[in-house]
């Protein structure tokens, strides 16, 4: 498969978890609807960004991976023929939280989990309380649309990752966000077109939309939605979403592009495995 029509979410808390549920089965439907072959829905998809605060109430949205809500999403994956990649808060036993994301392949398959490996712990973003650091490695998964990885949110801002999926053969990267204005919006244009230029891969990236008013009042923070693909050239792919309004992004792939970068620039054969050993010295 050469060109792949992948979509984005980015929407607001609605303010229940089954009614975000439901806003997420339609935007599957509509997808599938335009064609695209997978969907990569945003970070902690069906609950509010409860990191703004630390309160062990949201412990509650936690649920195992595979469990209900995968497990309703495989169904809908099957029926629609659409790849799924869907950011859920997970527990794998009581008190042992992670930031997941799992694929679902488009016939219905689970194919497995990635667990966010950064924890930020920082002013509205208290993670710390509420996962463990990930630690299942940085899985590629064979899917319907090619080779596919998940980088959650914090983990873009370390380039250790990203090359570990390059190493492991990914195509595309996702990479689910909760990101909110301030020193994060150059970071947000930067990070990412760089990662696929240094590892020849497409990266789509999504990113909560609006302020959880609903939820925290005047606490909240406004996220800026700007979700976009980038190929391995460093160039979007279309143009950058709305950073105001609620939606799907739809977007042509042509995977085509990888060998056509790489060949050019070959960063794979030039790099130095050898002298990098400092990297990993704690």
């Amino acid at each position: 498969m050469s060109v792949v029509r992948v979509a984005l979410t980015q929407t607001p808390w609605t303010g229940d978890k089954e009614s975000m549920i439901l806003r997420h089965e339609e935007y599957a439907r509509q997808a599938a609807a335009e064609g695209a072959q997978v969907i990569a829905f945003q970070e902690l998809f069906y609950g509010p960004y409860f990191g703004i605060t630390q309160d062990p109430a949201y412990y509650a949205y936690a649920e195992s991976v595979p469990g209900p809500t995968v497990e309703r999403f495989a169904a809908l994956a099957k029926e629609l023929g659409l790849v799924m990649v869907l950011p859920v808060y997970e527990e794998d036993q009581p008190g042992v939280l992670y930031n997941t994301a799992a694929v679902v392949d488009a016939d219905g398959t689970y194919l497995g989990k990635y667990r966010k490996h950064h924890i930020p712990h920082l002013p509205k973003f208290w993670e710390k309380f509420y996962f463990r650091p990930g630690n299942l490695g940085y899985p590629v998964f064979d899917t319907a649309v090619g080779r596919i990885g998940v980088n959650i949110c914090y983990d873009r801002h370390f380039p250790e990752g990203w090359r570990m999926f390059g190493l492991a053969g990914a195509q595309i990267v996702f990479n689910p966000n909760a990101t909110a204005p301030g020193i994060s919006n150059k970071l947000w244009e930067i990070e990412q077109p760089a990662a696929a230029i240094a590892n020849g891969y497409f990266v789509a990236a999504n990113n909560r939309v609006g302020a959880e008013t609903n939820e925290y009042g005047d606490e909240a923070v406004a996220f800026y939605g700007s979700s976009y693909v980038v190929g391995p050239d460093g160039n979007y792919v279309g143009e950058v979403a709305s950073s105001t309004e609620a939606g799907v992004i739809i977007r042509d792939l042509d995977l085509g592009q990888i060998r056509e970068v790489r060949e050019r620039w070959q960063f794979f054969r030039d790099r130095r495995p050898d002298a990098y050993g400092e990297i990993v010295a704690p």
